[in-house]
């Protein structure tokens, strides 16, 4: 029955195709115009429906539409009805990804409209060689149909919604990377680039970090503030990025607090060796090559080149000038002429102009970081706010951050012993590095008692040797002051003599 019934639709389709050609061939244009419009109507009745299809590849392209698309509805397809999927793990991916199936369907909704997704595989062999063993080729899409009411906002508003969702699931599911530049431009040559990169699998979390708490929660909320600010950043007019500067003892746990924040933030580090950048320009293109949500990082920046000579010997100048507004001038255009003769070296004010400059807005989302031993050090432009926004101590091991690393390394959170260290961290500088490396179980009979009970003999014995260090300290200081005092005398006699 259902045959013939459908038989007798085709029959009937039929006849409507030949009496509208008919139609064509002898009726007026206005005449046939409305009909057409009449037919228009009538088919949308039936099928007010409207397909759009998304190819894997277009014009012998990766289609980047396909890709998000498919990361969208593998996340969906888990929380939907669809029961055929596909399991996939590329080399740069965390984990494998979910993408539906051949024919598979899934139901999306957005702003009240009904969307169907199907997946189609479509394969064929290519005989463009005239082998019969040719390889199979496999031609892959996805369908996205709705009903035509929709058309506007899917194409305005839901399409883009699904690849903003499909950039997101992919950047949370990439393997993150750690790029260091590399130390001959021959490599730019070779098609390498300037950077050589790694996977990224440093195991430090916020949590993990030995740390006072509220700095802790402090930093977490400016980055998750960062994270979050591209609309701010464009409405204020600032280009999306952020400066943090880390300084403090070594040992301090400077490197482990930039691993912290790459994965809180899943983002790449561009480990930037300064030594091996030969000029401004190359500072430059160092900084083109950089994505988007990274953060470079330059460690123990007040080592890596001397930057800091020029202002030195210009704060030295105005020191001695009687009229500084003068000499403020002469010396800043001497140390502009100075800079223009420097051509090839790279100089603090390309430093600057990498840090904040122009081509710093040639991405989005970035995180700059420097870390020293020695903050006084660094020329004050060079860590002005605006530049290094956020300035983070990291300072030696409170009983805060020891609870941290004792929850961390023996899992516990309470003991007696906790008192004692607790006191003997007030009197006594040392490292989270050194409380750590104490804290550390050194085979499988030790327990947590003895290895606090060696953090205390640790403890003890930094005491002792800071103690002695005073003294000697203040023995100098009292054998330089009886010095002073014999040489005052002796001086003062000499002059009485001598008259």
């Amino acid at each position: 029955m259902g045959a013939i019934s459908l038989t007798e639709l085709g029959s009937k389709l039929a006849g409507l195709m030949f009496i509208w050609g008919t139609i064509q061939q002898f009726f007026p244009y206005t005449l046939r115009k409305r009909i057409k419009s009449f037919w228009q109507k009538l088919e949308n009745y039936f099928y007010p429906y409207v397909q759009i299809t998304i190819d894997e590849f277009t014009n012998g392209k990766s289609n980047d539409i396909y890709t998000q698309v498919s990361s969208y509805l593998g996340t969906k397809s888990i929380n939907k009805d669809a029961k055929y999927l596909k399991a996939e793990k590329s080399k740069n991916s965390k984990s494998f990804a979910v993408s539906l199936d051949e024919g598979e369907e899934i139901i999306d909704q957005f702003l009240g409209a009904k969307l169907s997704w199907r997946s189609h595989i479509e394969t064929f062999n290519e005989n463009s060689s005239g082998r019969n063993n040719s390889r199979p080729i496999e031609k892959k899409s996805y369908t996205i149909t709705f009903n035509q009411r929709y058309k506007e906002m899917v194409i305005g508003k839901y399409l883009k919604h699904v690849m903003e969702e499909g950039k997101v699931i992919e950047f949370k599911n990439r393997k993150q990377k750690i790029y260091t530049n590399n130390c001959s431009e021959d490599w730019y040559w070779y098609g390498k680039g300037m950077w050589r990169d790694i996977n990224f699998e440093h195991p430090a979390t916020f949590d993990t970090l030995a740390m006072d708490p509220k700095k802790k929660e402090e930093i977490i909320i400016d980055l998750i503030a960062f994270s979050k600010g591209k609309d701010y950043y464009s409405k204020v007019g600032k280009a999306w990025k952020r400066g943090y500067l880390l300084y403090g003892p070594p040992g301090t746990g400077k490197s482990t607090m930039i691993a912290a924040i790459a994965n809180f933030l899943n983002y790449d580090i561009y480990d930037l060796e300064l030594t091996s950048v030969k000029d401004n320009s190359g500072l430059k293109k160092l900084l083109m090559e950089t994505t988007s949500k990274s953060i470079i990082v330059i460690e123990d920046i007040d080592c890596s080149i001397d930057l800091t000579g020029k202002r030195k010997k210009k704060k030295k100048k105005s020191e001695e000038t009687v009229n500084e507004d003068q000499e403020d001038d002469s010396d800043s255009s001497k140390e502009k002429a100075s800079e223009n003769k420097e051509t090839g070296k790279l100089t603090l004010s390309g430093l600057l102009n990498f840090i904040d400059g122009i081509w710093s807005a040639c991405g989005q989302e970035r995180i700059i970081i420097f870390t020293t031993n020695h903050k006084d050090k660094l020329d004050p432009a060079l860590i002005r706010r605006g530049r290094m926004d956020m300035h983070i101590e990291m300072s030696y091991c409170k009983y805060e951050a020891f609870k941290v690393l004792a929850k961390n390394y023996l899992e516990v959170e309470t003991h007696p012993l906790f008192q004692q260290i607790q006191g003997l961290l007030e009197e006594v500088n040392m490292s989270p590095c050194d409380v750590a490396e104490n804290l550390m179980l050194k085979n499988a009979s030790e327990g947590p008692e003895i290895c606090l009970n060696n953090l205390i003999q640790a403890l003890k014995e930094a005491k002792k040797k800071a103690n002695k260090d005073k003294e000697a300290k203040e023995k100098t200081s009292l054998n330089s002051k009886k010095i002073k005092k014999f040489s005052t005398k002796f001086v003062g006699r000499l002059k009485e003599l001598l008259k």
